[in-house]
């Protein structure tokens, strides 16, 4: 139980870091240690399996994808500036959501999973009984966190662009509208 706090802490602080910090790739290596510490905790959960994909895939693979989008953007310090509403509209959100999770918890704590019921559900994280797991009792909420990643990324496109603005020069957004304004491939 001390262990699984000690890293509830760690993780708490890396998502604070992920959230707080102003420089893109500072928040992306805090979100490296978050993900990190994650597969620790399936680590003392006897499922390695899961710490391995954990590693592999998103401490690994999305991470350079992450610090590629953020070198391909070359944000400028006015780009990461963001509007005050909109921060505290966020935090407004978040806080929210965390109390209503608390409250949750609070009301009826056998909803709330324990480890060693996580542990023996996994039984030592094996792909077969993870995917029967998550197909069969959790297939909802399974489909409900693939909406959600939709939408994260729809928000954060539409973030990103600018209304009606033109490609900077020099971009490879640019480059290729150029390109394929004269026809050429």
């Amino acid at each position: 139980m001390i262990t699984f706090a000690v890293l509830a802490v760690v993780m708490v602080v890396g998502a604070l870091g992920v959230v707080l910090l102003r420089q893109p790739v500072h928040a992306a290596l805090s979100l490296v240690g978050t993900l990190l510490t994650l597969a620790v905790v399936f680590v003392t959960l006897q499922a390695h399996f899961l710490a391995a994909i954990q590693v592999i895939v998103y401490g690994g693979a999305i991470m350079v994808l992450f610090l590629f989008v953020i070198m391909l953007l070359n944000l400028k310090e006015e780009a990461t500036k963001t509007r005050a509403a909109y921060r505290w509209v966020a935090y407004g959100v978040g806080v929210i959501a965390a109390a209503a999770i608390a409250v949750g918890a609070l009301l009826d704590p056998r909803q709330a999973p324990d480890a060693l019921a996580v542990s023996e559900a996994l039984r030592g994280g094996s792909p077969e009984l993870i995917a029967e797991v998550l197909f069969g009792e959790f297939m909802l909420a399974f489909q409900l966190v693939g909406v959600l990643l939709l939408t994260g990324m729809v928000g954060a496109v539409a973030l990103v662009q600018r209304h009606n603005e033109p490609p900077r020069p020099g971009t490879p957004l640019a480059d290729a509208s150029r390109r394929d304004a004269r026809g050429t491939r």
